[in-house]
């Protein structure tokens, strides 16, 4: 269970008024009205006419109806303004008394019209509330639907459209998340204190949030379903399949319809963005999907056609041997021989290759890494080459300092021997293959180069590409399978390095890689 804490917005939510904030406008109250009276006198004293009196006491009025927060103050105002004026401004002065025929009617008039201008005050000012409330629900609508566009996943949805119903009904939110045909943990949002926490995810909560899952109908309190839970339960649905369910907290309070219509809007909203993320996710497990498929084909392609040509020739001359190794001479035997060796070669090359590939892109491969010398490596890989490598001149330089690697060295062989095992494949016959490593900002980085025929610039970026062969002609004239440079690039990533080709001067190509370096501590 997941309990985010997030600030709400009271905004929209009216509120009874605290006894300090009925007291604070009591005083303002009496203060406009005391000012009121005040300028009443000042009229009096100059003889101006009694009307602006009574003018000035209906504008008292009009100022508490439409500043108060409560609205008795607007309807008790204008029967005390009303009495205070029969009380100061009447004769008899400072009695109840009128003498005058006409002050009834003076008086009930004033009644009238600052009831009526408090009245009038108070519905305008509901009026603007209501609408301040409408403009502030229909931006949080606005702002829902912008801010499920920019989530990225479905935590993000989920917070998204938790914290905008937090904003609009000042309620904790409980939100279950629908996978795989099942409800989620519930993930709380809101202030709920710790210990009331259980109540809200209680079984019973849970069996009617399933309940709203099963049916995609609401349910819970204020409903005739469920109605002793603690939350109002509302699906985030849409074209019949349910995403989510949403607990409200609602409390003693309930949603007016305009509100209720824009939470169907928010949890619509969701539901559409919920939609959106698993169509994403489908499309993209597809995609791996026909990604996996394509490698596949293009792997049983690839071996049908370069696993026949080998086994063929060892079928061949096994058999040559078999039924005419008396009739056939010590030299053409040993031709038979070396051939059958060079195809076994040839096919433990490309098992091993297609091993590899496979562990890398599984992720099943793990490096064994530890500190090796690079020359030792690489002398390793000339070593396994075997009878290849009679018919080029292989060169090593070495380098003056010891050169350490912190590598997977079957790995950083199998590397090498790809390298320059393309380089013979690529080259014609005493062709010069030099290989040269040192170090360089902390890696080390090996060169092998050839004067062979090199790589047009158009080829060099699909070289380190899975199945793809050069239309360059092979000295041995087999195709390969494409999977040697591809693995090279697969080993150097894992360990950290990069690899690139480039051109040799005058001519061929050099494969250059890095691998991190590992320190020499000699201990005299």
């Amino acid at each position: 269970m997941n309990i985010p804490l997030n600030a709400t917005n009271t905004e929209s939510s009216p509120r009874k008024a605290s006894p300090k904030t009925i007291i604070t406008d009591f005083f303002k109250s009496a203060a406009i009205i005391a000012l009121a009276t005040a300028i009443g006198f000042v009229f009096e004293y100059f003889n101006i006419n009694d009307a602006n009196i009574v003018t000035v006491y209906i504008l008292a009025v009009l100022i508490i109806s439409v500043t108060m927060s409560e609205r008795w103050y607007g309807l008790a105002s204008p029967v005390v303004c009303v009495f205070l004026y029969n009380f100061l401004f009447t004769k008899p002065f400072y009695t109840f008394k009128a003498y005058g025929s006409d002050y009834p009617i003076t008086f009930i008039v004033m009644l009238i019209a600052a009831c009526i201008t408090s009245s009038l005050a108070v519905k305008i000012k509901r009026n603007s509330v209501r609408s301040a409330e409408t403009a502030f629900r229909t931006q949080i609508l606005f702002d829902t639907n912008r801010l499920l566009q920019q989530a990225d996943s479905v935590s993000g949805i989920v917070s998204v459209t938790a914290n905008q119903l937090l904003k609009l009904s000042d309620m904790d939110i409980v939100f279950y998340c629908a996978e795989k045909e099942k409800l989620d943990e519930p993930i709380i949002y809101g202030n709920i204190p710790y210990a009331y926490m259980s109540a809200y995810i209680s079984d019973k909560e849970r069996k009617a949030a399933e309940w709203t899952f099963r049916n995609n109908k609401s349910c819970g309190i204020s409903t005739a379903i469920f109605p002793d839970v603690k939350c109002l339960y509302l699906p985030a649905s849409i074209n019949n399949k349910v995403y989510g369910v949403v607990g409200i907290v609602i409390g003693n309070s309930d949603f007016d319809d305009f509100e209720k219509s824009i939470v169907s809007s928010i949890l619509g909203e969701c539901a559409l963005a919920l939609e959106n993320m698993q169509n994403l996710r489908e499309k993209e497990q597809a995609a791996i999907l026909a990604k996996n498929e394509q490698l596949r084909a293009n792997l049983l392609r690839s071996i049908s056609h370069d696993l026949r040509t080998p086994l063929t020739s060892i079928s061949g001359n096994a058999g040559i041997l078999i039924s005419n190794g008396n009739d056939i001479s010590s030299e053409q035997k040993n031709r038979l021989y070396t051939d059958i060796y060079d195809d076994s070669l040839w096919l433990i090359n490309l098992v091993e290759n297609l091993l590899s590939v496979t562990r890398i892109e599984d992720g099943t491969m793990k490096l064994r890494k530890n500190a090796e010398l690079i020359d030792e490596v690489i002398s390793e890989a000339i070593s396994h080459l075997g009878r290849k490598t009679e018919e080029h001149k292989i060169i090593v330089g070495q380098s003056e300092e010891f050169l350490m690697a912190n590598i997977d060295a079957h790995l950083i062989i199998q590397l090498v021997m790809n390298i320059v095992d393309n380089a013979i494949k690529y080259t014609p016959e005493d062709s010069e293959i030099r290989i040269y490593s040192y170090k360089e900002d902390g890696f080390i980085v090996t060169e092998i180069s050839d004067n062979g025929y090199g790589i047009p610039d158009s080829v060099k970026p699909k070289v380190f590409d899975m199945f793809y062969t050069a239309e360059t002609k092979i000295a041995d004239s087999r195709r390969s399978m494409g999977l040697g440079l591809a693995l090279c690039k697969s080993i150097v990533i894992a360990h950290g390095g990069t690899i690139s080709v480039h051109d040799n001067k005058p001519v061929g190509a050099v494969f250059r890689f890095t691998l991190p370096a590992e320190e020499v501590n000699i201990h005299e």
